[in-house]
């Protein structure tokens, strides 16, 4: 893949030469190229350079270099950094030997060859996230005394965590960018829409707003008008490849609905789904949407509730088309309602954590419609004793894993292959506790995320987010 055809060459470091190098004359017309950087001689190929890109400093090494008595290209730069950079582009990898350096100095070196894509590219691969081999290998800071109250997270690995009226944000290699100072008093949701531009909402604020990071601006504040002409504050967020899906409930708490905006038209309206009008005591209509998630197997926007009451929590799953904005599947919760809920397109599956057993169960999306039962991933030993065993328990699906927090730990679900012999039978499920001894226990957790090939978590209380890693894949 031609990972830089937005880079550019850089001029400094280097002297240009208008004479322009005749490579038949001082080197053999062989596809080995010798370069001198900084005193010292580096063999490679053409092939080689050429993975760097058609833009970068190697596509016109020899035109543009200075070069020394035997007409060898010459680079004034570091050799040992060079050297390091051109076993990346040998391999797409960094070799070991880069851990002997600061990462801010090698990112500053890719910078200046023009190939810092591929730099990022071998860092952040979601390929390389290795769910059994993860531990806690970094601790990010945060400002303030405010805890996170919601991370956003990009496919690079970059980083956005809210925390009080506040944004912090953090690149692809886990340095801080930046932190921004909101019109909010608390950010409840926060979605990343590209590196630098997020969408934040907030229970006790009206509207969304589309923020930029890096200019520090509101560009755009997204509102639902609702009968009563009251406030619309946001519950959720939810994305597709085209859509942006918030939800709405008016200030009065007497309506709601889910509004779908078009990404690629200046965040356009494109339909209003699922509005209610609460009437008396019908707490049905009266949950509004606290997890937007898009099924892109089923083409179709699950949106879920609950709502703690007199007679216990009860909630609704609901899967939304929202061309016709009609709801084709609904699955009514009322004996061990979520307290938590993900859907795993991977795995083609619905799974939740029970609010008064604890458990995680989970319903196949592959007989879709046609079964609102639930089955229980662990061994069904736990019965209902009044206490709210899953309260405040998380649940996050990436990839074939289901990521599950339970108070302070982690445990990972992953399905079992049992061959032909198994098709009439539940799907079997193993558990896994994430981290070294020392990772075990702690605070509850708050927030599970995932970007590159890192996964990130926020506990309660804590001024900070921990960053898990595979072993073998940490620089």
């Amino acid at each position: 893949m031609p990972p830089f055809s937005q880079s550019s060459p850089i001029s400094n470091g280097f002297s240009l030469n208008h004479n322009k190098f005749n490579q038949t004359n001082h080197q053999p017309s062989t596809n080995a190229i010798t370069i001198d950087v900084g005193g010292q001689l580096f063999q490679t190929t053409k092939q080689t350079l050429t993975l760097a890109g058609s833009k970068t400093l190697f596509s016109n090494l020899f035109d543009s270099c200075d070069q020394d008595n035997n007409g060898v290209p010459f680079i004034d730069r570091d050799p040992e950094l060079f050297s390091v950079l051109l076993s990346l582009l040998r391999t797409g990898n960094l070799p070991s030997k880069a851990k002997a350096f600061d990462i801010q100095d090698i990112i500053f070196e890719a910078k200046f060859y023009g190939i810092n894509d591929l730099l990022v590219e071998s860092q952040s691969n979601p390929s390389q996230f290795e769910p059994f081999d993860l531990e806690k290998s970094i601790i990010l800071p945060l400002s303030g005394r405010d805890s996170p109250s919601a991370i956003a997270t990009t496919p690079n690995g970059s980083l956005h965590v809210s925390h009080g009226s506040k944004i912090t944000s953090f690149d692809w290699s886990l340095q801080r960018k930046s932190t921004t100072l909101t019109n909010f008093t608390a950010i409840d949701s926060l979605l990343a829409l590209s590196p630098n531009i997020v969408a934040a909402g907030a229970t006790d604020f009206s509207g969304l707003q589309i923020l930029d990071l890096d200019l520090g601006f509101v560009r755009q504040t997204l509102n639902w008008e609702n009968v009563t002409k009251s406030s619309s504050t946001v519950q959720a967020i939810g994305i597709s490849p085209e859509f942006l899906f918030t939800s709405f409930e008016s200030g009065r708490r007497n309506s709601n609905s889910i509004m779908v905006y078009d990404l690629k038209d200046d965040f356009k309206l494109v339909s209003e789904i699922a509005h209610n009008e609460i009437f008396g005591a019908d707490l049905d209509s009266a949950i509004p949407s606290t997890k937007l998630n898009w099924v892109p197997s089923v083409n179709l926007l699950m949106a879920s509730g609950s709502h703690s009451g007199p007679f216990g929590v009860s909630g609704n799953i609901k899967f939304w088309d929202i061309r016709s904005g009609r709801a084709v599947w609904e699955i009514k919760e009322n004996v061990d309602c979520f307290s938590d809920i993900t859907v795993s397109d991977a795995l083609s599956a619905v799974f939740k954590i029970g609010v008064n057993s604890g458990e995680v169960s989970y319903i196949d999306l592959r007989n879709f419609g046609s079964n609102n039962s639930w089955n229980c991933l662990g061994d069904t030993r736990k019965v209902n004793n009044g206490k709210k065993e899953g309260f405040g328990c998380k649940i996050e699906s990436h990839g074939n894993q289901v990521f599950c927090g339970k108070k302070g730990e982690l445990e990972l679900w992953s399905e079992v292959l049992m061959g032909s012999l198994n098709n009439e039978k539940d799907r079997i499920f193993r558990k896994n506790v994430l981290g070294r001894v020392k990772d075990l226990g702690g605070n509850r957790i708050t927030n599970v995320g995932f970007g590159g090939n890192k996964m990130f978590v926020t506990r309660k209380d804590q001024q900070c987010v921990e960053v898990w890693q595979s072993s073998g894949r940490r620089f």
